[in-house]
């Protein structure tokens, strides 16, 4: 122990004789860790920050639709999915039938670019109209604040009646109470009767730009085709009963929708069905892309950084020639001077290691002061690159040191 630490000793004085051979080495160093702490520092926080967006459903909760999460990747799928046939109500009162693992269906129809007005107070006209029922809330993780809740009569009757997001509410109604009072939604007359809690987006949604009306008031007024011509479909979201069981209810309700749909065994289905997992699982598929270039462009990185620091090391065991056959002269081993070679690659990894992940840890959450996402560190990495910066220091200060304890001592305290 007594020979390690005087090892350690006398490796910290070396690389302090030589600092400017010593800052040189650590460069290749620090661009390298950094480089991937950065990277993968930003992607988690993009990730944290996304897997928190795409939990609009409950944990418990996926959703049936006819177009598919997240859009389409090319011309072609998105003429196939059009070509889908509408999902309508009759859908979503099948799977309240004949579920047995589910427990809410809420049915929902949506429509973009409104304004709504009370009194000389208007907002823009960038509001979303939600026709839904009261499986809406629940189902979406997003809960009355004030007021109540659509009725399933409020949905049989078709009643004027409208539920504000928490943004609109502000809007028009800053300084009284909006419960009871009545308001023009894109030109029709509609009573509050109840206020979403907010719901803020880091990545700025409009969560709580909407409004939401009964859905057969909904298509009364917008009918069964968008403004494009195209057919109007119900997007179903459903719960399931049990935790443990979302992917048999998943699984439950596929069956029943194809069941509905006429479809054969050998067709594929004509609708979707996501949940949050479902989405993480893709973004995460798709990070995992961005971290595997990151990864193999710091792995070059530190590679040649590694090759540097044999070079250095490999001069720095010549100009100190005439030290290490002194040092053998007087009783040291070759153990002991591999390993304080050895120690000093170490340790100039390591430095450069922390210096690099503090780096990265500083240009991977710039995102953070420009966006207002979550700061994170991955800790994960940072211990895997202050690993692998030892890995470094033993795989290519190896041979230096072996040809530092290798000097006969007789020939080495000749050199000049």
């Amino acid at each position: 122990m007594i020979n390690f630490f005087e090892s350690l000793r006398m490796s910290l004085n070396a690389l302090k004789a030589n600092k400017l051979r010593s800052v040189l080495t650590l460069v290749g160093i620090i661009a390298g860790v950094a480089s991937i702490i950065a990277v993968m520092t930003a992607i988690s926080v993009l990730q944290q920050t996304f897997e928190k967006e795409m939990s609009v459903l409950g944990n418990t909760t996926f959703q049936v639709q006819k177009w598919a999460a997240g859009g389409v990747s090319s011309e072609e799928e998105r003429r196939k999915i059009a070509r889908r046939r509408p999902i309508n109500e009759d859908h979503a009162e099948a799977i309240r039938e004949k579920s047995t693992l589910v427990d809410l269906v809420g049915s929902e129809l949506w429509a973009f670019g409104f304004k709504a007005r009370y009194k000389d107070t208007e907002t823009n006209e960038n509001l979303t109209i939600c026709g839904g029922t009261p499986e809406y809330g629940p189902n979406n993780t997003h809960f009355i604040g004030e007021g109540r809740n659509l009725t399933l009569q409020d949905i049989h009757l078709g009643r004027n009646v409208v539920v504000l997001g928490y943004a609109v509410a502000n809007q028009l109604f800053p300084f009284i109470d909006p419960i009871g009072k009545s308001i023009k939604l894109d030109g029709y007359k509609y009573t509050v009767v109840g206020i979403m809690e907010e719901k803020k987006s880091a990545l700025g949604g409009n969560y709580d730009n909407y409004c939401l009306i009964p859905i057969t008031k909904f298509r009364k007024i917008y009918g069964t085709k968008t403004r494009w011509g195209s057919d109007r479909s119900v997007n179903i979201t459903v719960r399931a009963n049990n935790p443990e069981r979302v992917q048999d209810a998943i699984e439950e309700v596929r069956g029943i929708m194809r069941a509905e749909r006429g479809l054969k065994p050998n067709q594929e289905d004509d609708f979707t069905i996501f949940s949050n997992a479902s989405q993480i699982k893709s973004f995460n598929e798709t990070t995992l892309i961005v971290k595997g270039a990151a990864l193999f462009i710091g792995l070059i990185a530190l590679g040649v950084a590694g090759i540097g620091i044999m070079n250095i090391m490999l001069v720095s065991v010549t100009e100190r020639t005439r030290e290490i056959g002194v040092r053998k002269s007087l009783g040291a081993r070759r153990t002991t001077i591999l390993r304080q070679f050895l120690l000093e690659a170490i340790i100039l990894c390591n430095i450069g290691g922390l210096i690099g992940v503090l780096l990265g840890f500083g240009i991977g959450n710039v995102i953070t002061i420009f966006t207002g996402f979550p700061a994170s560190v991955p800790m994960e990495w940072t211990i895997g690159g202050l690993f692998f910066c030892t890995a470094i220091g033993v795989l290519f200060g190896l041979w230096p040191a072996m040809v530092a304890s290798k000097k006969d001592p007789i020939e080495a305290l000749r050199f000049e």
